[in-house]
C-alpha cells in the first residue's frame, strides 16, 4: 500500500449511521467539566460513565475538547484521557475536538493520535483547532514563545506537517525525509513490517469562516462550534459547502456541528442549571475562571445589567428542558442548519446530571439500547 494510498479514508469512517428516529447521526462533546464541590478524579469517572453510556445507547462518536487554565474543565490532555476512555469501550469512535494544532508540535500529535491508533484501531478521530483553547499568555506558556500568530499562514503550513507525519510521505531531500511518527505506517514497511498503515481520520474544527474554507478546500470533514459561537453557524457551513472540492477523504461535504443541550425530567431544574453553567461563562470571560458553580450560587448571585445581556444571549442557544422540548429545540436546529451529525455537549454542576440528560435524550430519540 502507497502513501496516497494509506491518506486515503473510507467515508464510512466519518459518516455516522442514524439511530431511532434522531434526524441525523447523534455524538457527545465532552468538555470534563469540574463542578464546585467535585474533583476531576470525579469528573474524569463521569467521562467513562458517559463513554459507556454513548456506546450502549448508539451515539456515534465522542470527542474530548482541549482547554487550559480553566479550574472548571478537566481536559487539558485529551490524548491522556482518550486513551482511558479507549480502555473502557469497544466500538465507538474517540477522537478531539479538537486538539489545538498550534499549541503543539505536529510529530507530537502524529505520534500521540498513531499510538492512540494503536490501542483502538479504526476507532479514532483527528479533530484539530488554531485556536489556544486558553488565554493569550497560557498559551505562550504552552508554545514557549510569546509570538502568537493565529493567522492564514501557518496553520495550513503546521496542517500539511502534521499529515505527512501522519502518512509517512514527505519527499525526498525534504529536512524530515528519513524522520517517522511511530506507530505509524512506517512500520508497515520495515522489514517482516505487519503494522497497519491507516491513520486516523483528521477533522478541521471552528468557529468562523477560516477553518470553514480551508475544511472545504481540502476535502475534510468539518466540525463547527455551534454551542459558543451560534450567530457564525450558517454562514461558516455555507461557506464550506461552497468551497468543498471532493478528495480522497470525501466525495461531498459532512460537517457536524456542536450543540449545548441539557435535558431534565422537570423543566424547572433544567433552567436552574443551565443558569448555573451561563455564570461560569460569565466568570470565564471577565477573566475570573472557576468550578462550575451550583445552581444555589447562581440564583443568588446579582447579575449586572451587562452580565444579564450576555446570559440572555448565551442560554437562547442552549437547548434545554424536557426531554420532548430539547428533542424539538434539535430537531428545529438540524433543518435550520443542514448539519449532518450533531454533537452535544452538555453543561451542568453534576455529573450525574449530565449523563442522566444523555439518557434522556437518548429515550426521546429512541436510540437502541446495545
Amino acid at each position: 500500500m502507497n502513501a496516497s494510498d494509506a491518506a486515503a479514508r473510507p467515508a464510512e469512517e466519518i459518516v455516522g449511521d442514524t439511530r431511532g428516529t434522531a434526524p441525523v447521526p447523534l455524538s457527545v462533546l465532552d468538555l470534563v467539566t469540574v463542578g464546585a464541590g467535585y474533583t476531576a478524579t470525579d469528573a474524569l469517572r463521569t467521562s467513562v460513565r458517559l463513554a459507556r453510556l454513548a456506546e450502549q445507547r448508539g451515539f456515534h462518536r465522542y470527542w474530548v475538547a482541549e482547554h487550559h487554565s480553566m479550574p472548571g474543565v478537566a481536559s487539558s490532555s485529551p490524548a491522556v484521557i482518550l486513551a482511558h476512555l479507549a480502555a473502557h469501550t469497544e466500538r465507538i469512535r474517540l477522537g478531539s475536538g479538537g486538539v489545538m494544532l498550534p499549541n503543539h508540535a505536529p510529530l507530537v500529535i502524529a505520534e500521540q493520535f498513531g499510538t492512540l491508533q494503536a490501542m483502538a484501531p479504526g476507532r479514532i478521530d483527528l479533530g484539530l483547532g488554531r485556536a489556544p483553547g486558553t488565554d493569550g499568555a497560557t498559551a505562550a506558556a504552552l508554545r514557549r514563545t510569546d509570538h502568537l500568530n493565529e493567522g492564514a499562514d501557518d496553520f495550513p503550513q503546521q496542517l500539511a506537517e502534521l499529515t505527512r507525519f501522519l502518512d509517512d510521505d514527505f519527499p525526498d531531500g525534504h529536512p524530515y525525509a528519513r524522520i517517522h511518527a511511530v506507530p505509524g505506517p512506517v512500520q508497515a514497511n520495515a522489514a517482516g513490517g505487519v503494522q497497519s498503515p491507516a491513520r486516523p481520520p483528521v477533522w478541521l474544527l471552528g468557529s468562523s469562516g477560516f477553518s470553514a474554507r480551508l475544511a472545504g478546500v481540502l476535502g475534510l470533514p468539518f466540525a463547527f462550534a455551534h454551542h459558543f459561537s451560534a450567530r457564525n453557524t450558517v454562514p461558516a457551513l455555507d461557506l464550506y459547502r461552497q468551497s468543498f472540492t471532493p478528495s480522497a477523504v470525501l466525495d461531498k461535504p459532512y460537517a457536524l456541528i456542536g450543540v449545548s443541550a441539557l435535558a431534565t425530567e422537570d423543566e424547572k431544574e433544567a433552567r436552574r442549571q443551565v443558569m448555573a453553567a451561563a455564570l461560569n461563562m460569565v466568570r470565564l470571560r471577565t477573566g475570573r475562571p472557576g468550578l462550575v458553580p451550583t445552581p444555589e450560587e447562581a440564583e443568588a448571585y446579582e447579575f449586572s445589567p451587562v452580565e444579564r445581556e450576555f446570559i440572555d444571549g448565551w442560554n437562547a442557544n442552549v437547548v434545554h428542558g424536557t426531554p420532548d422540548e430539547v428533542r424539538a429545540g434539535l430537531d428545529d436546529l438540524q433543518k435550520r442548519t443542514g448539519a449532518d451529525e450533531l454533537m452535544i455537549t452538555a453543561n451542568a454542576h453534576s455529573g450525574d446530571l449530565r449523563v442522566r440528560s444523555y439518557e434522556l435524550i437518548a429515550d426521546a430519540y429512541g436510540l437502541p439500547q446495545e
